[in-house]
């Protein structure tokens, strides 16, 4: 029997980003003047030499411990001082000894979670609760999807929040939420137009609710031409090995295009399913699900940029997975196929 780790979580490390312009400053901001912001440390990542993000954010921060990088676009810098900085603001001490509750790096508009996260995993010890906030701009036109940094940050986010709710129409701000579950199918939505309760819900500890197969959106008006999303059901179960062996020749085949990978799998070694996730090519540490497998059995949600379906089907070893359009209905027996 396979041995797997349960690891007490640690401090909340939220990567807020989102595209040029899209509100993450102002939101962060609105986040600052709360009180739940106490135990908040803030990176902010300035590519420009005046870093303007950072003075807006010190004017309503009081006490908040905050820090620049100002050193070019992290997710671009092999040598990025951001784990020295991390490494810092945990080991300093703090007034009654009480830790930080969270570090928020608010990224710049051109950066993509996927390599951020690969330098945050020099600091496993620190058993942080990691996850990727992003903004969603309904006032840009539809064309702004095509842009390769604003999808990568949109697929890799746990939670996207839909801002300007006051600069666009109710019907406008609505439609915002089918356009980001074309894009991403995993990720929570937060469309409050005011904006109260969407700092709230925007800020809020991640949710450990259930892992559900998510359902395809009906009646989409524009497909993404650069982005799929693939949903892998499971047939029967596999070797935990020959399912490691599988996502890591994934990760190779795509590299840069695969942006995130979800899903429940059951494997040989354990009745309990295995919890799988990556952003871009970083994968979490695989683990032991207790919340149960859903009714619809294992599956896997793929997205991707710039791949077809038949590319991803052919990655060896085969597994059992097919394609069912929707829960509850039969699919062809096909690998995998655009959702």
């Amino acid at each position: 029997m396979r041995s797997f780790v349960m690891i007490a979580p640690g401090p909340e490390f939220l990567v807020l980003t989102g595209f040029l312009g899209s509100g993450k400053t102002t939101l962060l901001r609105d986040f600052l003047t709360r009180p739940e912001a106490a135990d908040t440390a803030i990176i902010v990542n300035e590519v420009g030499e005046i870093g303007l993000d950072g003075a807006l954010l010190r004017e309503v921060g009081g006490d908040v411990a905050m820090t620049t990088l100002a050193n070019g676009c992290i997710c671009c810098q092999m040598g990025s001082d951001l784990t020295t900085t991390v490494e810092a603001l945990l080991g300093t001490e703090r007034p009654g000894d009480i830790p930080l509750a969270r570090i928020v790096l608010e990224t710049s508009g051109l950066s993509k979670p996927g390599p951020i996260l690969r330098q945050l995993a020099s600091l496993a010890q620190h058993r942080m609760r990691v996850s990727v906030l992003a903004t969603y701009d309904p006032t840009r036109p539809p064309e702004i999807r095509d842009f390769e940094e604003a999808a990568a940050q949109w697929a890799g986010a746990h939670r996207i929040v839909v801002t300007k709710g006051d600069m666009v129409s109710p019907k406008r701000f609505a439609a915002a939420s089918g356009e980001i579950g074309e894009i991403n199918p995993l990720a929570e939505i937060v469309a409050e137009a005011s904006r109260e309760p969407a700092v709230s819900a925007a800020f809020a500890p991640p949710r450990p609710g259930p892992v559900t197969m998510p359902v395809p959106i009906a009646g989409k008006t524009r497909p993404h031409e650069r982005l799929t999303s693939l949903l892998l059901r499971q047939e029967d179960v596999v070797a935990y090995d020959d399912l490691a062996a599988w996502l890591d020749n994934l990760a190779g085949f795509l590299g840069e295009r695969l942006l995130r990978i979800k899903g429940l799998v059951r494997v040989r070694e354990s009745e309990e399913p295995i919890l799988v996730q990556s952003v871009g090519t970083l994968f979490s540490q695989p683990r032991l699900y207790r919340g149960g497998m859903p009714g619809d059995g294992g599956f896997l949600v793929v997205i991707a940029r710039d791949a077809e379906a038949g590319e991803i089907g052919r990655v060896e070893p085969s597994l059992p997975f097919s394609l069912s359009r929707a829960p509850g209905r039969g699919g062809r027996s096909l690998r995998a196929e655009a959702v």
